[in-house]
């Protein structure tokens, strides 16, 4: 019956529905040429020739660094030799006014030289466009200066809530075939004499037993921003190209005496960018860790005994912000050519809701990250006494990421096996201990593209309550 009413009508008036056939026709054609050249002008729009030449378009978040992406990551030995020209580029929205009206504009700045070595037309045909001094200092640039860079000392910001509890410190930690140790130098806040607060600790852990040695000397505001060039109390840090040059002469409680030196090899394609947290009131905390893992030469001497560390492997991090009711959790492993690094920060809650800051697993290769997640869990088991027995790690990403060396899955699980802990009481205001732990990593799981599954020496950070 449908059928018949629809030919009747047809029929009844011919040329109308001839007309009409041909109109629909036409924009059912239309509309498909329409989205074809829409999807050639998309891939046009994200040519490289349109945005400055090249091959590749790398495009960087705010919240990453151009610089240590150009003398970092693409400095590291899987990139290096396939690098012609790395160019950073920046789009930003521009408004021309004239005769009252007002005009947006799209606007797209690079380097004049760099752009020109890709090959960009537009660069090329006019002479007047040249480097300035700005543009010039992106050009000198060298993973040394973006280390020193990442590696810098904050001025202490203005927070008059938490300014008592501001502290900054480089850690590092090495290990050789028979000891281990653990290192900080840290400035405090500021006090009435305008000087800060500021000591060295170095924990030496071998024949199942941890010693601690100890300096302190209060150091002036400018000293302190000279990080990472530092001095306390006549120990140094100093980096000499991509090596840090650390020099101890600190004492132990029964009057030891421990003297030294070593060094620990940065690469510029495997650090942990730096990681800040903002809260209420001016609150901040912030992260970076220069060597994930980094050949380690060198030896201490305690009482006239060596204690060698020549061809072992080493760690440094460095930490900053206001550690008013804050506590964490941390570790870190490496085995051969992988390192393992995890952490969780717990803000006060007049800064930030806890529950909501999510923690961090990494995994690092021989060039770089292999894997990274959020989805993370940290839970801990106590012994009889109350003291952690282990530590698992669970971690978890499935969005295929956009590393330079494949994916950025991470499907992890490690368990800590806790060895020996170290307890510090904190100041006055709070009921936590901090607890620093030496014990053994087992670790399983999948880093991108590689297996991970190894056992290794490690160390840990938590807290708990008195």
């Amino acid at each position: 019956m449908i059928g018949r009413l629809a030919l009747r009508s047809l029929t009844a008036h011919p040329i109308r529905s001839a007309v009409l056939a041909a109109g629909f026709g036409a924009g059912v054609g239309v509309m498909a040429i329409l989205l074809g050249v829409a999807e050639i002008v998309l891939d046009q729009s994200r040519a490289p020739a349109l945005v400055g030449g090249g091959d590749v378009i790398v495009r960087l978040g705010p919240q990453v660094p151009a610089r240590l992406v150009m003398s970092g990551t693409l400095q590291s030995d899987a990139l290096r030799g396939r690098v012609a020209v790395a160019a950073p580029g920046h789009t930003s929205a521009l408004y021309l006014i004239h005769g009252g009206k007002t005009t947006r504009v799209a606007a797209r700045g690079g380097i004049p030289s760099l752009e020109r070595a890709l090959g960009d037309p537009e660069t090329s045909a006019i002479d007047a466009w040249r480097d300035l001094p700005a543009d010039v200092e992106w050009t000198r640039d060298t993973p040394e200066r973006v280390l020193r860079e990442v590696d810098r000392f904050h001025p202490v910001p203005d927070a008059p809530a938490w300014a008592s509890s501001w502290a900054e410190w480089l850690y590092f930690n090495g290990r050789a075939q028979d000891a281990r140790f653990y290192l900080t130098f840290m400035v405090g806040p500021v006090q009435k004499d305008g000087l800060r607060t500021a000591g060295v600790r170095l924990q030496l852990d071998r024949n199942g037993k941890v010693e601690n040695f100890s300096a302190a000397q209060p150091i002036s505001q400018a000293d302190a921003l000279k990080a990472p060039e530092l001095t306390i109390a006549g120990n140094t840090v100093r980096l000499d190209g991509l090596k840090y040059v650390v020099s101890l002469d600190l004492l132990g409680p029964n009057r030891q005496r421990l003297r030294g030196a070593f060094t620990i090899e940065a690469s510029p394609g495997k650090l942990v960018p730096p990681i800040e947290i903002a809260g209420a009131r001016g609150w901040r905390s912030g992260y970076v860790v220069p060597v994930m893992s980094g050949r380690l030469e060198g030896a201490l001497e305690v009482n006239g005994e060596t204690i060698p560390f020549n061809g072992g492997a080493g760690y440094h991090d460095h930490n900053w912000g206001f550690w008013q009711g804050v506590s964490w959790q941390w570790g870190q492993a490496q085995q051969g050519d992988l390192s393992l690094l995890y952490g969780r920060v717990f803000p006060p809650k007049e800064a930030a809701d806890p529950d909501r800051i999510p923690g961090f697993v990494g995994v690092l290769g021989p060039d770089g990250p292999l894997g990274y997640a959020t989805d993370v869990t940290i839970s801990e088991t106590n012994d009889a006494n109350g003291q952690p027995k282990t530590i698992t790690i669970t971690a978890r990403s499935t969005a295929l990421g956009s590393t330079a060396f494949g994916n950025s899955v991470l499907d992890l699980h490690a368990r800590f096996d806790v060895s020996s802990v170290v307890t510090t009481r904190r100041s006055a205001g709070t009921d936590l201990d901090f607890l620093q732990m030496r014990g053994t990593y087992t670790v399983s799981g999948k880093a991108g593209d590689r297996p991970v599954n190894f056992t290794a020496p490690g160390s840990a950070e938590t807290f708990r309550g008195r």
